[in-house]
């Protein structure tokens, strides 16, 4: 070995020749900086800039200093021969920058010999190549005909894509006599176009218009759009929806779960019934807007439907309409601000690494390019980084969030044959985040030798369902070279997937040559695959060889039987009446199929095998189903007792270790015919609508009830009323508890017969008032005479067998004796003066007046001269009078009264 002879320096110097070279690549790499402006969708090839020129490389140098660019993405691409820096492939600004008002790409540009990095950006112009766009082709009015002249009616805002002076709009209308447009300027800027009513509508002369609303924008030349609008005119629809605010702001955090509330809108309408209901929806909105958020037609609440990222884009904004029933719509303008969260880690990337370097590169040559970003924002993306671990290596950072590996001393392969470090990159949120990436430094020697594996093939055997990470098998080749070229790396070289393929499944470890699980195998997907691993050593140039593994995968229960019939509905629980059911007639004999259960195991061998099993029932002992075949037969004959709707749940397993199940709701109908189960389907269905059928249904009875009970009364009130005109019947004249005489006067209760020509029945109460009460049904009023009633002096005793004892009414006297008029003069004279005293005395004194009394209430026999008597009498025909007893009580009373 030659010796070579260094100077060495004290440490203090050598610090100050470190600090004084880092600070020159840090100097350098600030100032080197390229900007390029291109407009967008430019083809393929076209010139961006001089790229070497602006970065002072000359056309001869070129080769050996090897210009490549590192971004992730190719949209450029540089010519090797002259440095120009050339459009790779189309670029679509909207599509890359989406609503940003600037949109740039950033790349690095790596120079070797010596290796250093430039930092690029290209500003991307929009230009207009899109056009104005309203959310729906045509747009539907209704408009009140007694609406006043000067009334507004917002219309739908157009969208454009593009940017700048390309993205503002202008609106034009159709001319029309009626209407008018207005732009209204919204808080965001925007021009809200809204119609405007010019005169007075006449529905009678005209029911509806067709109008054409023209957006165009500015950019050059215009590009334009087209809405129809039809407006129907109605009769009664006169108050828009009016929302709380014009614009709603929010502020959320990222990583929201899908489903969370943002915020709600709110709208009222001061119509009534359906041209008071208000719903909610998006207006012109893009589609990113609709794949991130929802609104609830009916509440107005705003929440997420896919998940928020604030690195993807922090601020949404967009407009919401609110319709009333008469189709009537106003809008607002809802913004959300997305707040960053310390979710993302910082990201470090190789762009170079100069391994294996030789031992006598000098102190401070680059021997790895990295870049570090961290996605979040603030201090949640402020990163430093740092190098772990014993190597004569130092980190330096550079502008871009770019740092470069060099060497901190002088390499002696004798002392150390490689160098493995790690960079640590950590931000500085809360908690802080961090990542790692491993270098590793070899020391170039001279390489003659490929590694050898120690087999030509290799079987690894895995069960399904692994951890990822999992390890497979080791695979290991020796190099009988020293150093560095006898250090031997792995990598995946290709199989029965190939490289690309195979390197989703399993991962190689580059040093050690262990085989490890990417993810978790499933053998129902992949059974078996093969992956050459290469053994590469480290020299220059390198060799290396390859060996074949192939991987079995063995099965695991992990796969539950699938129930293919009955299918199951995932739908909310009100909804559930949509489920599958079978109808089976009554008259079904023990044995009846009444289905089968359908199901599948993805699984193999007895993983597989499926039984069947009824676990619950409306009536256990009515089904039965078969352990192997999945048939749901009746395990009797169907009887009328059962009930019309069963359901019935047999649960699917399978005879793996451990088993898994499935179960299968089958809803069964107990009915002769389709048509006949329809009631009982109808019942399921309604299920949602139980609560407001039942509560509806109350009401209504209670009306119909109501109704009844104010009929019931009118008719017994006029039944009332017509038999108070007309009078009661005769047999119910004497009935009651207060029965008097209203002929005047009050007249005892205990008359001789014989001293009134005629007899009459006469009912007498309590004492009697001077005006009497009238009871219901009321009495009749008969016609008396003075004669009649006073004009007898003789008594004659009441017979047994009298009408009075048995309950007889009324009875009318047989025949009438005239006196002559002498004797009827004086009668009457007598009657005169009764009936000018008797109304003095009180009934008690007239009673005693009288030859006997009747206790009260009884009904007696007395003469009474009616009014075909005084009929009769006017004729003046004789009769013989004939008299009935009073039949008389043990006690001495008239008897057979009440």
């Amino acid at each position: 070995m030659a010796v070579r002879r260094r100077q060495r320096l004290g440490p203090g110097g050598g610090r100050a020749l470190l600090g004084a070279v880092l600070l020159c690549v840090w100097w350098r790499a600030a100032a080197e900086r390229v900007r390029y402006t291109i407009a967008e969708e430019l083809g393929r090839g076209s010139l961006v800039g001089p790229l070497a020129r602006d970065l002072g490389l000359s056309a001869d140098e070129l080769p050996a200093r090897k210009l490549r660019l590192s971004e992730e993405k190719q949209y450029f691409t540089v010519n090797e021969e002259n440095g120009n820096l050339y459009v790779n492939e189309r670029l679509d600004r909207e599509e890359m920058c989406g609503e940003s008002a600037t949109c740039s790409v950033s790349f690095e540009v790596l120079v070797h010999n010596p290796l250093n990095v430039f930092y690029v950006e290209v500003a991307i112009e929009d230009v207009n190549d899109n056009s104005p766009t309203f959310s729906k082709a045509v747009l539907d009015l209704e408009i009140d005909e007694w609406t006043l002249p000067g009334a507004r009616f917002p219309l739908d805002m157009a969208r454009d894509s593009d940017a700048g002076s390309n993205s503002q709009l202008t609106y034009q209308l159709a001319s029309n006599p009626s209407f008018s447009l207005i732009l209204d300027e919204n808080p965001g800027g925007k021009k809200q176009p809204e119609l405007v009513l010019e005169r007075a509508l006449d529905r009678e002369k005209q029911s509806s218009f067709e109008l054409v609303l023209t957006a165009v924008d500015g950019g050059e030349p215009a590009r334009s759009g087209t809405l129809q609008v039809l407006i129907n005119v109605t009769d009664a629809n006169d108050n828009k929806p009016v929302f709380s605010k014009r614009v709603y702001e929010a502020r959320v955090a990222e990583n929201l779960p899908a489903g969370s509330l943002v915020l709600r809108v709110v709208a009222t309408d001061a119509d009534a019934g359906s041209n008071g209901r208000v719903s909610y929806s998006f207006g012109n909105v893009p589609d990113g807007v609709r794949l991130m958020f929802t609104v609830d037609s009916g509440s107005g609440e705003v929440r997420t439907v896919g998940s928020l990222d604030f690195e993807e884009k922090s601020k949404y904004s967009f407009s919401l309409e609110a319709r009333d029933g008469g189709g009537l719509t106003s809008h607002c303008e809802v913004q959300i601000d997305i707040t960053d969260e310390n979710d993302n880690a910082p990201e470090i990337t190789i762009l170079s690494l100069s391994s294996p370097a030789p031992e006598d590169a000098p102190v401070g040559t680059v021997v790895a390019l990295l870049k570090v970003r961290d996605r979040d924002s603030g201090e949640n993306g402020q990163v430093s980084c740092e190098l772990t671990g014993e190597a004569p290596l130092s980190i330096v950072a550079s502008p871009g969030g770019s740092y470069k590996v060099v060497t901190a001393s002088a390499l002696d392969r004798e002392q150390a044959s490689e160098h493995r470090v790690t960079v640590v990159a950590r931000d500085r949120g809360r908690p802080a985040l961090s990542s790692s990436a491993e270098l590793v430094l070899e020391v170039s020697d001279v390489n003659d030798n490929a590694p050898v594996f120690e087999e030509a093939a290799y079987s690894a055997y895995v069960a399904e369902n692994n951890a990822a990470g999992a390890l497979l098998l080791r695979v290991q080749a020796r190099d009988a070279d020293a150093g560095a070229n006898g250090r031997v790396s792995y990598w995946l070289a290709g199989g029965s997937a190939g490289a690309a393929g195979a390197a989703p499944l399993v991962s190689v470890e580059a040093r050690s040559g262990a085989l490890y699980a990417q993810r978790s195998l499933d053998y129902e997907q992949c059974r078996e695959f093969s992956v050459e691993v290469r053994a590469q050593d480290g020299g220059a140039p390198a060799r290396s060889s390859t060996a074949t593994v192939r991987v079995f995968v063995l099965d695991r229960n992990d796969n539950a039987p699938r129930v293919l019939w009955p299918a199951a509905v995932a739908v909310p629980a009100e909804a559930a009446a949509v489920a599958p059911f079978e109808v089976v007639p009554r008259s079904a004999e023990a044995g009846y199929l009444v289905a089968k259960v359908v199901a599948v195991d993805a699984d193999a061998g007895r993983n597989a095998w499926l039984s069947y099993e009824l676990v619950q029932a409306s009536e256990p002992a009515l089904f039965r189903v078969g352990l192997h075949s999945g048939e749901v037969r009746t395990a009797r004959a169907v009887s009328e007792r059962d009930a019309a709707k069963q359901r019935l749940v047999a649960v699917v397993k399978d005879h793996g270790q451990p088993a898994l199940s499935a179960t299968a709701t089958l809803h069964v109908v107990l009915a002769e015919s389709l048509q006949e189960a329809l009631p009982e389907l109808s019942e399921r269905a309604a299920g949602a609508e139980a609560a407001a059928a039942a509560e509806l249904q109350f009401y209504l009875v209670l009306a119909l009830a109501l109704l009844s009970a104010l009929f019931v009364l009118s008719v017994a009130l006029a039944v009332l009323a017509r038999l108070r005109r007309a009078g009661p019947p005769a047999v119910l004249r004497c009935l009651g508890a207060q029965r008097f005489s209203v002929a005047g006067a009050a007249f005892p209760a205990d008359f001789c017969e014989g001293t009134l020509p005629y007899s009459y029945n006469l009912c007498v109460a309590a004492p009697a008032r001077a005006v009497p009460e009238a009871a219901w049904p009321p009495p009749p009023v008969p016609v008396l005479s003075a004669e009649e009633l006073l004009g007898a002096d003789s008594c004659e005793k009441p017979s047994s067998n009298s009408s009075a004892i048995t309950g007889d009414v009324t009875s009318e006297p047989d025949a009438l004796q005239l006196e002559d008029h002498a004797v009827m003069s004086r009668r009457k004279e007598k009657y005169i003066w009764l009936l000018s005293h008797l109304s003095e005395l009180p009934v008690d004194k007239a009673v005693l007046s009288s030859t006997r009394c009747c206790s009260a209430g009884r009904r007696l026999r007395a003469p009474l001269l009616t009014e075909r008597s005084e009929r009769k009498l006017g004729e003046l025909q004789p009769r013989p009078l004939r008299t009935r007893p009073i039949g008389r009580s043990p006690s001495g009373s008239a008897a057979g009264g009440l």
